[in-house]
């Protein structure tokens, strides 16, 4: 039987060490921002910014029918922005026992039938809220417009997602490398 070495080196490392090393970790994926999830994400974030904003200058407040425009394109917005910096810092790679794609197929899917309402409200709503002309007949005409396009936009990336989460063009270990977008 071999004896045990009488000298063993050991090497110890401090905690701010280890804190550094997770901190690098969190770079930006570029490659993201250039799929087509991270361009539809960046499109719905521009536009869906615009509609709630355009809402949020008039009197909203008056009028129940634009409350729901400003709850579904605020709320939309922060969920999107969520979605986005876990893809950007490729963060949903870390929590892998969610299933990613089918969550985002989810909430684009959810997210184009609320916006398809809360581009039919805020569209029906604009003739009846406001004089033709006027500054807030304008703003909530341009809402009603930028609605329809962040809309589209998530159909889009319903579509999109329905393909990844289908595995639509690729097998099982290109979707894993790629991180689950196209």
């Amino acid at each position: 039987m071999a004896e045990f070495p009488s000298k063993v080196s050991t090497r110890t490392s401090s905690p701010a060490q280890g804190a550094g090393a997770s901190v690098s970790a969190l770079r930006p994926d570029l490659g993201f921002v250039r799929s087509i999830l991270g361009v539809l994400m960046l499109l719905q974030l521009v536009l869906g910014l615009l509609v709630w904003a355009l809402i949020a200058d008039t009197p909203y407040h008056l009028y129940p029918a634009y409350g729901w425009v400003m709850f579904v394109a605020v709320f939309l917005w922060l969920v999107t922005i969520v979605f986005f910096i876990l893809y950007l810092f490729q963060l949903h790679l870390k929590l892998y026992m969610v299933p990613w794609p089918l969550v985002l197929m989810i909430f684009n899917v959810t997210a184009t039938v609320l916006y398809v309402t809360a581009f039919i409200t805020c569209s029906a709503a604009v003739d009846q809220t406001s004089l033709k002309g006027s500054r807030p007949y304008n703003q909530r005409a341009a809402a009603s417009f930028f609605a329809s396009l962040v809309m589209i936009a998530y159909g889009a990336s319903a579509f999109f997602s329905f393909q990844a989460w289908r595995g639509v063009g690729s097998n099982a270990a290109t979707s894993q490398v790629a991180g689950g977008y196209a």
